[in-house]
C-alpha cells in the first residue's frame, strides 16, 4: 500500500506553520462543486438566479468560503444553453411531427409522463414511469409497422382486422395510427428520432466538457479566463461587481427574519448572563465589551499555533482559524442597494458604535471561521459580550455550513460516459430520446417567467431587502460524515472553551468574581439545567442519587450511579 508524500511545512517566527497560501473563495473547492451543480441540478440553478440575478434588489447572503457571482455567472450560463439545446429539440420534434404524417405527435403523451415522473410523489412515480415506457415502447412499435408498409397490406396487416379492430383492440389501434401515414413518412420520423438522439447526446457532450475542461481542478482557479463570466452582458457584469463588494465584508446587512443567512445550520446557541460582582480581595477596574473582546482575541488566536512537539508536518484546519469582528445592520430604511455603507470609515464607525451600546438591530460580533474540507464543512461562532446593569451577557451563535451535495461532487462522473465511451453516449442518448420532448416543453416553459421578469424589469427598482437564501445553504447535503461531525464538535469546543476562558480572565482581571461564570458554563457545557443560587439546598446526580439538606455543616454526600 502506497502513501501519499505529504511535504514539510516550514513554521512562522510565532510557531504558526506556514506551508501553502490559503486559497481564495472564488477558487475553492466550495465554489467550483457549486458551479458543477448549476449544470446538474434545473431547480438548483433556477433558485440561484432567482435569487441573485432576478431579484436584484435583495442584498446577497454572506459568502462563507465560495464567490457567489461566479456561482451566477454559471448557472445563467446553464440556462442559457439548457434553452438553446431545448429549443433545438422542441423544433425538431415540431418538424418530424408534420413531416411524418403526425406519427410522431403521438409520443407526446408518454415523453411527458416520463419528464414529469421525477417530480410527481414517490408512491406514483413508478407508475407514471412505467405508463411512459410501456406506451413509447408500442409507439416504436407501430412507427416500426408503419415504416415497413404494414397499413398497406405489408406483414402483420389484415383488413378486415383493421376494418372492425378484430380480437386484440391494441392491433386495430396500430395499424389505425400506422395507417394515417406513408411508409416514407414514417422513415421519416425515425430519422428525426436519430437526429433527436444526436442533439441529446451533443448537449451531454457540452456539459461533460464544461465539467471536466473549464471546472476540473486545474483550470477552475483561473477565475480571469472563466468563460461564464465574460460571456455575461452588462446587467451580469453590475451584479458581480455588486456582489463581490456585498459577499465577503464585515457589514452584513440582513433581513429581520433570518439574520444569519449563509452561515449554515445553527448549532445550540448559548446566551449566558451572570452578575457582576466585585471581589472584596481585589482592586476594581473598568470593564467594557471592548476590553472584554481583546481578551478574548488573543485566545482565541493561539489555537493557530500546534503543539510544541508536533513536529513541521502539522496540517490541522484550526492553523487557518480566521478572527474578525462584524456588523450587523438591518437593510431597512435603505432606499437603493448600493446606498448600503460598505466603504472602510463607515464599517468603522459603526464599528465603534456598535461594539458598546448593546442594541437590538445593530449589533456587533466577534467572528469566528474556521473553514474545513477544503472550504466544505464551514464552522462559524458569533460571539457578542455586553455590559448592562453590573450584569454581564455572553452570547455565543455557532453555525455550521455542511458539505455539498453528493450529486454536485459526482457530476463529472455522471457525465463521464458522454465524455470518453462511444457505447456509453449512444445508449445513454437513446435512452433519453422518448422523455426528450417532454423534457424540451418543460425546461422551456421554465424559462419563459425568466424571460418576462427580464423585459418587464423585474425588481430592479424595487426597496432593498435582505437575503432571502444562501446559495451555498441550498447546496448543502443534508448531514456530514463522522469524521466531520467529529471536527465540528472538536472545533466548537475548542473555540467556546477559549471564548469562557478569555471571559473568565477579564472578569478576574477587572477585580470580579468569577466563580458563578465559571459554574454557569460547566453547566452550558454539559447540558445540564443550570441553577443559580444553592443556599440551604441539596443536589444529586445521577439515576439513583440520593442528598441531604445540611445548614451550616460540611458539604453534603453524594451518590450516584
Amino acid at each position: 500500500m502506497s502513501t501519499a508524500f505529504v511535504p514539510q511545512q516550514p513554521q512562522r517566527p510565532d510557531g504558526t506553520p506556514d506551508g501553502p497560501p490559503p486559497v481564495p473563495p472564488y477558487a475553492s473547492e466550495a465554489s467550483r462543486l457549486l458551479c458543477a451543480g448549476t449544470y446538474v441540478d434545473a431547480r438548483y440553478r433556477d433558485r440561484v438566479i432567482e435569487e441573485l440575478y432576478l431579484n436584484e434588489q435583495r442584498v446577497v447572503a454572506p459568502s462563507l468560503g465560495f464567490d457567489a457571482a461566479r456561482v451566477l455567472a454559471h448557472a445563467l450560463r446553464a440556462r442559457r444553453l439548457e434553452m438553446l439545446w431545448a429549443g433545438a429539440v422542441a423544433g425538431l420534434w415540431i418538424v418530424g411531427a408534420l413531416v411524418s404524417g403526425g406519427l410522431l405527435a403521438y409520443f407526446l403523451l408518454p415523453s411527458v409522463l416520463l419528464a414529469v415522473a421525477p417530480l410527481v410523489p414517490d408512491a406514483a412515480e413508478p407508475l407514471v414511469r412505467w405508463s411512459g415506457r410501456v406506451i413509447t415502447a408500442f409507439l416504436l412499435y407501430v412507427l416500426g409497422v408503419a415504416a415497413f408498409g404494414g397499413a398497406d397490406g405489408g406483414p402483420g396487416y389484415d383488413e378486415s382486422s383493421y376494418a372492425s379492430g378484430g380480437d386484440n383492440p391494441l392491433s386495430g389501434i396500430s395499424d389505425g395510427i400506422a395507417g394515417s401515414a406513408e411508409p416514407w413518412q414514417a422513415w421519416f420520423g425515425i430519422g428525426a428520432l436519430v437526429v433527436i438522439g444526436l442533439c441529446v447526446a451533443g448537449r451531454r457532450v457540452q456539459f461533460a466538457r464544461v465539467l471536466a475542461e473549464e471546472l476540473s481542478r486545474e483550470r477552475f482557479p483561473d477565475a480571469a479566463g472563466d468563460r461564464a463570466e465574460q460571456s455575461g452582458g452588462q446587467r451580469l457584469r453590475r451584479l458581480i461587481q455588486r456582489i463581490r463588494i456585498e459577499q465577503h465584508t464585515p457589514l452584513v446587512m440582513y433581513h429581520e427574519a433570518h439574520p444569519f443567512c449563509g452561515a449554515g445550520t445553527r448549532r445550540d446557541t448559548w446566551v449566558l448572563a451572570v452578575e457582576l460582582r466585585p471581589d472584596e480581595d481585589a482592586d476594581q477596574q473598568p470593564l467594557s465589551n471592548r476590553a472584554i473582546l481583546d481578551r478574548i482575541r488573543p485566545l482565541i488566536e493561539q489555537l493557530r499555533v500546534p503543539a510544541e512537539h508536533a513536529g513541521p508536518g502539522v496540517r490541522d484546519r484550526l492553523r487557518r482559524l480566521e478572527i474578525d469582528e462584524c456588523v450587523f445592520l438591518p437593510v431597512e430604511g435603505l432606499r437603493h442597494r448600493d446606498e448600503a455603507p460598505y466603504a472602510p470609515e463607515d464599517f468603522e464607525q459603526h464599528r465603534t458604535r456598535a461594539v458598546e451600546e448593546g442594541g437590538e438591530k445593530r449589533r456587533h460580533f466577534l467572528r469566528i471561521r474556521v473553514g474545513g474540507w477544503e472550504e466544505e464543512l464551514v464552522v462559524t461562532v458569533h460571539v457578542r459580550v455586553h455590559t448592562q446593569g453590573r450584569m454581564l451577557t455572553l452570547e455565543i451563535a455557532p453555525h455550521v455550513l455542511l458539505p455539498v451535495r453528493a450529486d454536485f461532487k459526482d457530476a463529472d462522473r455522471a457525465f463521464q460516459d458522454a465524455r470518453d465511451d462511444r457505447t456509453g453516449r449512444i445508449a445513454g442518448a437513446a435512452v433519453l430520446v422518448p422523455r426528450s420532448a417532454g423534457e424540451a416543453l418543460i425546461t422551456l416553459g421554465r424559462g419563459l417567467p425568466f424571460v418576462w421578469r427580464l423585459l418587464t424589469g423585474g425588481h430592479a427598482h424595487a426597496l432593498p431587502d435582505g437575503p432571502a437564501l444562501s446559495v451555498r445553504e441550498l447546496a448543502s447535503a443534508p448531514a456530514g460524515s463522522t469524521f466531520q461531525d467529529m471536527d465540528v464538535a472538536r472545533y466548537l469546543r475548542s473555540v467556546q472553551d477559549r471564548v469562557s476562558r478569555g471571559v473568565r480572565l477579564a472578569l478576574g482581571e477587572a477585580g470580579y468574581e468569577t466563580g458563578e461564570f465559571v459554574q454557569k458554563i460547566v453547566n452550558i457545557s454539559g447540558g445540564a439545567v443550570h441553577i443559580g443560587r444553592a443556599d440551604n439546598s441539596s443536589f444529586a446526580f445521577g439515576g439513583h442519587a440520593r442528598a441531604q439538606t445540611t445548614t451550616g455543616g460540611p458539604v453534603p454526600r453524594r451518590e450516584s450511579d
